[in-house]
């Protein structure tokens, strides 16, 4: 069945899906009644977030009228719907709002335009392949456990959208396609997202948000993390067994899969390409941990990451002219990528303008009150997880709905860290599939992979690790675990 739905889903490009479903937002906010709760600044480690005060929740009234549909001018203390001039000014203000994910998109592609010219990591990485070429599903697992990690520990995952080029590369010189290659690292980071240890944007802010103990819970976490990469690594090189040795096993079978300047006469892996790689990973360690230790943002991380660039013209003795020309070309290979950003940022612009975000939360809150606890629990994984399509920034989603969320879990008889796990979960596991998240529209753009391809390869998986997910939030409800 679900092979026949596929194969007559035409999804459209991606600029035309987020404008799309930022059209459809627009129609929500005439349908959802506009309200807000009062804010408060609270300090959380290294990072000020603005909370909602539970119990704050007001109504606000909103005028409907025809004038609203082109302008919106509300008075003073009410709040309008979104028209044609919010709709239109959605994307540019998206934009402007992911300003610094985009200009970091932008930068990185531009070092590692600088690290291609090198040729460090093409040679390093046929390097790598020449040891594990016959040992596919070994090195699958080496690189997925390392990206996921990442995400796990320091909440990577735009810092990886210029490493997809590098993956496709790795999964065509093993014999698999190009789902394979998106999936070794956009899997890999949003499955350690989702089950963070210390990931400072997503269980940090939910735990000081709400009064937990930092990082607390860990040992509960790390066997949620493995328990999902073991899913993740049978899933994973069960496909990958089918397409190398089918390729009409593969869910595009008729793609050519060939890479632009993946042809090139690949230079011999020499000292100048090790010093190189051994310097940008050491940098990337330090920005890794200036994030935890400094508050490092996409600022000072794209500043660590113009030191690599830097530091590979060096020792590789690229002029300063190519070295301008291989940083343009970096960048303009990330266009599609950073631009997606913006798009999908539109969503949350247009539900602020017509302040639904909080009514949502509000009556989804008062829902959950009405089930028996274990129920609730679930029912919190469903919520953050729909929330995710208005709301895909982690950190943006804590601070809207933990306020709410740690108080409902006291009424509800819970624990706290019931509903920071599955605020983790339904924020991190939901970004593997819906067209909101500007990382997977991004990768997708970059891998050449259509939507609806990679909607038949992830949606079986993402079923799977959504009964995982719920399973360790009903042994935290039956063990009592805080």
């Amino acid at each position: 069945m679900s092979k026949s739905i596929f194969s007559r889903l035409n999804v459209p490009h991606v600029f035309t899906l987020l404008t799309g479903v930022i059209l459809f937002c627009c129609v929500l906010t005439w349908i959802i009644p506009s309200g807000l709760y009062e804010r408060e600044t609270v300090q959380v480690g290294q990072l000020q977030r603005n909370v909602i005060v539970p119990d704050s929740y007001d109504q606000v009234d909103k005028v409907r009228s025809v004038g609203a549909l082109f302008h919106a001018d509300a008075p003073e203390g009410m709040a309008a719907p979104v028209g044609a001039q919010g709709f239109l000014s959605a994307i540019p203000r998206g934009m402007e709002a992911a300003a610094d994910i985009i200009f970091f998109i932008f930068v990185v592609g531009g070092v590692f335009g600088i690290l291609n010219r090198s040729g460090a990591i093409v040679a390093g990485i046929h390097h790598l392949l020449g040891k594990y070429r016959d040992s596919g599903p070994l090195l699958t697992i080496i690189l997925m456990t390392v990206i996921a990690i990442g995400g796990s520990t320091l909440g990577m995952g735009e810092e990886f959208i210029p490493l997809v080029p590098l993956f496709l590369i790795v999964a065509k010189e093993l014999g698999y396609d190009r789902i394979y290659g998106m999936a070794l690292v956009f899997v890999a980071s949003t499955v350690g997202f989702m089950a963070a240890t210390t990931n400072p944007f997503t269980v940090n802010v939910a735990q000081g948000i709400a009064e937990l103990p930092l990082n607390s819970l860990i040992t509960f976490r790390l066997i949620f993390l493995v328990t999902c990469l073991g899913v993740v690594f049978w899933y994973m090189l069960r496909y990958g067994a089918r397409v190398k040795a089918d390729r009409s096993n593969s869910l595009m079978p008729d793609d050519a899969f060939e890479l632009v300047g993946a042809d090139v006469e690949i230079p011999a892996f020499n000292a100048r390409h090790k010093w190189t790689l051994l310097v940008c990973v050491s940098i990337f360690g330090f920005i890794l941990y200036a994030v935890q230790a400094y508050g490092w943002w996409m600022a000072e991380m794209g500043g660590g990451f113009l030191a690599m660039g830097i530091a590979a013209a060096v020792i590789c003795k690229i002029p300063l002219n190519e070295t301008a020309r291989s940083l343009a070309k970096g960048m303009e290979e990330m266009v599609i990528a950073a631009l997606v950003v913006g798009f999908a940022r539109g969503v949350q612009v247009v539900m602020d303008d017509a302040l639904i975000l909080d009514t949502i939360v509000y009556y989804a809150g008062a829902g959950l009150e009405v089930f028996p606890s274990s129920v609730a629990a679930s029912g919190m994984f469903l919520f953050q997880s729909v929330l995710n399509f208005f709301i895909p920034s982690g950190s943006g989603q804590a601070a809207v709905t933990m306020p709410i969320m740690a108080p409902l879990a006291d009424v509800l008889g819970l624990s706290r860290q019931v509903a920071v796990f599955a605020f983790t979960c339904g924020d991190g596991l939901s970004n593997t599939i819906i067209p909101t998240s500007g990382i997977l529209m991004g990768m997708l753009g970059l891998a050449g992979i259509p939507y609806e391809k990679w909607l038949r390869f992830m949606l079986p998986l993402f079923g799977m690790l959504c009964v995982v997910a719920i399973v360790f939030l009903t042994m935290m409800v039956l063990t009592g675990l805080a």
